[in-house]
């Protein structure tokens, strides 16, 4: 292995080895000579005189690929597709006078990039249900767990570990619902050739629009695809491309919000990520646990959201029927969006999988604000025992504006209550159930609830074997 060229990290470092396969040279050129089988194939069953043994001929050599001829070929013909075309037919000497009949280049390319898209798509989508499943057993572990709420990343009323997990949660489940809906939309681009109108199948085929109506199913169909797109120029449109990053942005604003909560969470050394046995935190400082796998999700969730707008200016900027300046953008864009997405969340799995909960931290922090938030139920009490609202309301106000100086100016714990059971305004109140957290968190364990039987399940039904299965491949 050379180390003296750039790696991409993404490949060496990050995705695993199924995302870089989809996007490797192998399953690109692969998948342009299963399209020329395909349109060879549809062109014979329509009456074109192609012969079984150039079609057999065709189908010996799908994978063994001398990408060294196809780059000798290359820069002698200065175009990539006809390249290939020539590397196929050196080895099928029969065949050769058929492949790429009446196609463009964008019927290799932009289909096999469709078919490339779903495959990543179907990739991520079994990634992201495996991750909202884990946070889904990590919401119900912890359903009932009352923390402080932060609302500005202030001290809010209380919820608890479970309910804030599901809110995580909820964001990814959209994310599932948008790439379901971009796969259930995504189609073949098929035989339109040279700028969308089918010209030269037409002449193909003596003018016969049936038949190459027919063309078109077929390959489609060959390719997996139960439709084409309606009207195309020379490619599909690149609405798709913008799309499919969109919804992939999308993820990644989920997961970086999450992986910062995270981190502030660590920072309160309430939940914290896993951390290996023998992990370092820092070289200087031997102590430090730093969230390491939370801040990466969040760097490469920056770098997939930068790319979003890549595909939006592709789209806005390909002129008429297409210009070129797609390509080398798309060639980027496209499988390293995809590739980043899949480091993500098998990272994001992997925290999920092992997140650590400090139930002492968590009531130390809650506890230092609920003499605050319970003013209310204190408030309510002394009212019921004769007071006055409005008398006990300003009273309650002046002492926790005061108790408030004594946390902040002198680092002291909260004495509200203290203050307030010293005040003969206030009759005896039985602190220790005002202070009850349980009191505060609303219905958030009955949302946790609710939300892993309305939403989750569903999901658990669609998704739990496919992850079974793809788990005993693993093993």
């Amino acid at each position: 292995m050379s180390h003296d060229h750039y790696e991409n990290p993404l490949i060496s470092r990050y995705a695993s080895q199924e995302m870089s396969q989809i996007w490797g040279a192998q399953r690109k050129f692969s998948t342009w000579r299963k399209l020329w089988i395909a349109l060879a194939e549809a062109e014979q069953e329509l009456g074109l005189p192609i012969s079984d043994a150039q079609i057999a001929e065709l189908k010996q050599h799908i994978d063994n690929i001398d990408f060294a001829n196809a780059a000798k070929h290359e820069k002698a013909l200065r175009h990539d597709v006809m390249a290939h075309v020539h590397a196929y037919g050196d080895l099928c000497p029969q065949a050769k006078g058929i492949i790429h009949l009446g196609a463009t280049s964008c019927y290799v390319t932009d289909n096999a990039d469709l078919i490339l898209l779903r495959d990543s798509l179907h990739l991520v989508e079994k990634r992201l249900a495996a991750v909202i499943l884990k946070l889904a057993d990590f919401s119900k572990q912890h359903r009932a767990l009352p923390c402080l709420g932060f609302t500005h990343l202030q001290p809010a009323q209380p919820t608890t570990i479970g309910r804030r997990a599901c809110l995580w949660n909820y964001d990814l489940v959209m994310d599932l619902q948008e790439l379901e809906h971009r796969l259930q939309m995504l189609k073949a681009r098929s035989t339109k050739g040279t700028t969308g109108t089918q010209a030269s199948f037409l002449t193909l085929f003596d003018g016969d629009h049936e038949k190459v109506r027919l063309l078109e199913q077929r390959v489609a169909e060959k390719m997996g695809f139960d439709a084409t797109y309606a009207v195309t120029g020379q490619t599909y449109s690149r609405k798709i491309d913008s799309q499919v990053l969109d919804a992939l942005s999308g993820i990644a604003q989920s997961t970086h919000k999450i992986a910062t909560d995270l981190r502030i969470l660590s920072h309160r050394k309430e939940v914290e990520e896993p951390f290996e046995e023998k992990q370092i935190g820092s070289s200087a400082m031997p102590y430090k646990r730093n969230p390491m796998r939370s801040e990466r999700i969040c760097a490469l969730a920056r770098f997939v959201m930068s790319l979003q707008s890549s595909g939006a200016n592709t789209l806005a900027t390909q002129w008429m029927e297409r210009t070129l300046d797609d390509s080398a953008n798309r060639r980027l864009t496209l499988p390293q969006s995809f590739l980043a997405i899949d480091a993500i969340l098998i990272i994001l799995e992997n925290v999920a999988s092992g997140m650590v909960v400090y139930p002492a931290m968590v009531a130390k922090h809650l506890n230092e604000e609920l003499p605050f938030m319970a003013t209310e139920n204190i408030l309510m009490a002394a009212v019921s025992a004769g007071g006055d609202r409005q008398e006990l309301h300003e009273k309650i106000r002046e002492h926790s504006i005061a108790a408030g100086m004594v946390v902040k100016m002198e680092g002291k714990p909260n004495d509200l209550l203290d203050r307030l059971q010293a005040d003969q305004a206030f009759p005896e109140i039985d602190m220790e159930k005002v202070l009850e957290p349980s009191q505060y968190v609303g219905r958030s364990p009955e949302q946790v609830d609710e939300f892993l039987d309305n939403i989750i399940a569903p999901i658990r039904h669609r998704y739990e074997f496919r992850l079974a299965k793809a788990e005993e491949l693993r093993v």
